[in-house]
C-alpha cells in the first residue's frame, strides 16, 4: 500500500496547490473568470456545495458535514478493500487517486464550506456551464482504474 499512499499524497498536493494558486495567486475567487485557451480551456470559479454538478447542494451545515462523512466513509472502504484484495499496482494507483481526490474535496468543505471548482472545458461550439478541479479528475480516474483492475491479484496484476 506504499504505492497507494504515495499516489494519495501526490494527488492531494496537486489538488490543494492548484486551488491555492488559482484562488490566492490568480484571485479567481474575485475575478470569477480567466481565459486560458478560450473556448477550450478557461478558469471559471464555482463553489460546489453539493456533489457532481451541484446535486444535493445546500448551504446547510448538516449537508456539508454529511458530505464530508460520506467522502471519508467511501475513502475508508476503498482503502480497506484494496488492502484486503492485495491489489496490484494499478489498483493501488486507483485507490490513491480516488482517496487523494476525495480528501482534497473534504479539505475544501472543511476550509471554505464548499468545494472549489475552477477548470472549465468546452468543445465543438458547445459551451460547458460546469467546472471541476484536479480532485474530481483524480476521483474519476481512480474509480475507473479500480473498476478496470479489480479482481486481479499481486504486484504485477497490470
Amino acid at each position: 500500500m506504499r504505492l497507494a499512499l504515495g499516489v494519495l499524497v501526490l494527488t492531494l498536493i496537486a489538488d490543494q496547490a492548484s486551488k491555492y494558486w488559482v484562488i490566492t495567486r490568480m484571485a479567481l475567487d474575485q475575478r470569477l473568470f480567466i481565459e486560458v485557451m478560450d473556448p477550450y480551456l478557461n478558469f471559471a470559479m464555482a463553489w460546489n456545495r453539493g456533489i457532481n454538478f451541484g446535486l444535493f447542494g445546500s448551504d446547510s451545515d448538516v449537508m456539508r458535514y454529511l458530505l464530508v462523512a460520506v467522502a471519508l466513509g467511501i475513502s475508508a472502504f476503498v482503502w480497506v478493500w484494496v488492502r484486503r484484495e492485495q491489489g496490484g499496482a494499478w489498483m493501488q494507483i486507483g485507490a490513491g487517486l480516488l482517496v487523494g481526490g476525495a480528501l482534497g474535496n473534504v479539505i475544501d468543505r472543511l476550509r471554505w464550506g464548499a468545494v472549489a471548482d475552477f477548470i472549465n472545458m468546452s468543445c465543438c461550439g458547445l459551451r460547458n456551464p460546469y467546472a471541476f478541479n484536479v480532485a474530481d479528475v483524480a476521483i474519476f480516474a481512480g474509480a475507473f482504474a479500480l473498476i478496470l483492475f479489480s479482481g486481479r491479484k499481486g504486484p504485477d496484476a497490470a
